[in-house]
């Protein structure tokens, strides 16, 4: 890894059924490609347990994390849900998530999904794990849960944050993260004001493998050893050095995730 900036994947989805011909060579491309760690998303109940079982490969650089979609929040049960969620959390999983609210799809009830994601919330503050929220379409409804929750001590992450900067400033205020991935290297992002505004302390990347990949691999699977185009896209935007920055989010993602400072490169 030497020469190149390090960072952690905050958040992809090794366990995804695309990666099961060569994840291993995924993993190892990742590190070659100046990755220090990764959080396996499990956005489901079914795929929390296959990244646990991945994550225990590797317990200094793999994290992982247990939730339900909005996508899948109609199917969301209180009592059988909550007891599978605290069994994951019991068993290691970092954080809560991917919950939140897309009202772009509206594959769930909008009711059901913000049911299911006040659940997750406040699992998270009873438990003290972070949650890890996809959010889209739904600004107001999730502003306003992220500010109840924060005043709960509730800590958490906007992934694959596109915007509004309001949203962003709700979060930041209540004291979560915001994680930018390749979506900011598109052509059509146009919104750098947003990759300036956040606080170096709050700043997460992520590549949300095997979605998004970066320029100039739109249209491929996307894969974790890609976020270093999306750590250069943001440092740039910036006018800061990219290994600077990489540095600043491994250590955000390690205090936001439980990773070993150990894994982080001394600045």
């Amino acid at each position: 890894m030497s020469g190149l900036a390090p960072f952690i994947d905050s958040h992809c989805h090794l366990a995804d059924p695309a990666f099961a011909a060569d994840r291993d060579a995924v993993l190892a491309a990742a590190w070659e490609s100046g990755a220090v760690g990764l959080v396996l998303i499990g956005e489901s109940l079914e795929r929390a347990a296959e990244c646990r079982v991945l994550a225990a490969q590797d317990t200094s650089r793999l994290r992982w994390t247990a939730g339900v979609h909005p996508h899948d929040a109609a199917g969301f049960d209180g009592v059988r849900d909550d007891e599978r969620l605290r069994a994951a959390v019991a068993e290691g999983a970092c954080a809560l998530g991917e919950c939140g609210l897309d009202y772009h799809y509206d594959h769930s009830p909008r009711v059901q999904q913000r049911k299911a994601f006040a659940a997750q919330l406040a699992l998270a503050a009873e438990c003290g794990r972070p949650v890890v929220v996809h959010t889209r379409e739904a600004a107001d409804d999730t502003a306003s849960m992220i500010r109840e929750a924060g005043a709960a001590g509730v800590r958490g992450v906007m992934h694959c944050f596109t915007g509004p900067m309001p949203l962003a400033e709700c979060a930041i205020e209540a004291g979560w993260y915001i994680s930018f991935s390749g979506v900011v290297t598109f052509k059509r992002w146009s919104d750098d004001d947003l990759l300036r505004a956040v606080p170096e302390d709050r700043l997460l990347v992520e590549s949300d493998a095997p979605y998004l990949a970066p320029v100039p691999y739109r249209g491929k699977r996307n894969e974790p050893a890609w976020v270093a185009r999306t750590l250069e896209k943001v440092a740039a935007a910036r006018g800061v050095a990219v290994a600077g920055l990489g540095l600043a989010a491994c250590e955000n993602a390690a205090r936001l995730f439980g990773f070993d400072s150990g894994i982080i490169p001394r600045r």
